[in-house]
């Protein structure tokens, strides 16, 4: 099981990403990765509205391609869009230029500027490549909604115990993720709210 948090050492020995946004306000940045799919993300969005949240949203570039309303949709209700390949291509799996075609592909339809690698797997030619056109983007809270092993519960707990002001918390709009996202959104909306924060979209996502 992944950690929930990605410990400091690891992400002042890797600067060049963005794991969370530096601030002292009461505001969390969720992010949801692998849409838009028509089983989950409408939902997904009418939650976000009824708390008056927004996030931003790394969707692969195939569901948005079959899903063109559903991205419609995040755009105009003010969701931040970022690219995460076209196929859900493992970074250190892949070779460079093959990844690279996949996230191309992928960013006419989502986005050309902010990215997220699937995994957060990147071999340092990728990511060399990928700074001359994108911000890359990965996070410093994991839901772990997508692990089998981790119902909606102990995912309220993982986001609940790490999630300070400025994180950077990832959550899945996905099959896989599915059960345990229904579950678990709808509180950490909810506890958060109460808490005093706001949920934005990532401040340099390009909304609307």
């Amino acid at each position: 099981m992944a950690p929930a948090r990605v410990p400091r050492i690891v992400q002042w020995l890797l600067p060049g990403f963005t794991w969370r946004i530096p601030t002292k306000e009461r505001v969390l940045y969720l992010t949801f990765d692998d849409g838009p799919i028509p089983e989950v993300t409408p939902w997904v969005l009418d939650e976000l509205a009824h708390a008056g949240a927004k996030a931003t949203f790394f969707c692969i570039g195939r569901n948005g391609a079959a899903n063109p309303g559903i991205l419609a949709r995040i755009r105009a209700e003010g969701h931040g869009v970022g690219d995460h390949t076209w196929d859900h291509v493992r970074g250190r799996r892949t070779d460079t230029s093959t990844y690279l075609g996949s996230v191309a592909r992928s960013s006419g339809i989502t986005s050309r500027s902010l990215f997220r690698p699937p995994y957060g797997s990147l071999t340092m030619a990728q990511v060399r490549a990928l700074r001359r056109s994108f911000r890359i983007v990965l996070w410093d809270v994991l839901s772990g909604d997508y692990d089998p092993r981790v119902d909606a519960a102990e995912c309220i707990r993982r986001v609940i115990d790490h999630a300070r002001p400025g994180s950077i918390v990832v959550f899945h709009d996905s099959l896989k993720a599915e059960a345990t996202l229904r579950g678990a959104l709808p509180k950490v909306l909810e506890h958060y709210g109460r808490a005093g924060y706001r949920f934005e979209a990532l401040p340099f996502a390009t909304v609307g």
